[in-house]
């Protein structure tokens, strides 16, 4: 198991984002990651539209995850339409 950083960025609308945190929220347990802190950043402005929108709901986590499945996990981000925009790092690199 690692640690990671992941961000997402989901649809400003309060109903979209909360379907949208609870689709990312239910695919992270089913990889077996394990949440150890999330953090709810707040709606904010993007730097360039993103889906035709100009601002998204960003949320924080920190995470241990084996890091096999990072890989299958972001393909499963990339085509969901609830997701805008998402980022793992691996802060110990």
């Amino acid at each position: 198991m690692r640690n990671y950083e992941f961000t997402v960025i989901f649809d400003a609308n309060e109903e979209k984002m909360k379907e949208g945190l609870a689709f990312v929220t239910q695919q992270l347990e089913k990889a077996g990651a394990q949440i150890t802190k999330q953090e709810d950043l707040g709606v904010k402005t993007l730097a360039y539209q993103i889906n035709k929108q100009d601002k998204g709901h960003y949320v924080y986590f920190e995470l241990e995850a084996d890091p096999k499945s990072i890989a299958p996990l972001s393909h499963v981000f990339q085509l969901s339409t609830l997701v805008m925009k998402y980022l793992f790092v691996n802060p110990e690199k």
